[in-house]
């Protein structure tokens, strides 16, 4: 995975999360679930590592905002 970006973590509330999930469909719904308690820029893809087990996902989190209905 990319470097966390400076900007991402700027300012108090901001956050970055990664999560490590057997498959893609796991790696989805916890985005899914954090998606209903915060902002969110959703990821739309995950990525492997070879020779790691599973999969990643990173999704940027704005914990100053309401998620979007």
């Amino acid at each position: 995975m990319k470097p966390i970006n400076d900007g991402h973590v700027a300012k108090p509330g901001l956050a970055v999360v990664e999560i490590a999930a057997a498959d893609d469909e796991t790696a989805f719904a916890v985005q899914e679930l954090l998606a209903t308690q915060w902002a969110i820029a959703p990821a739309d893809r995950t990525t492997h590592e070879p020779g790691e087990p599973g999969v990643r996902l990173r999704c940027h989190l704005d914990l100053r905002q309401q998620p979007e209905a």
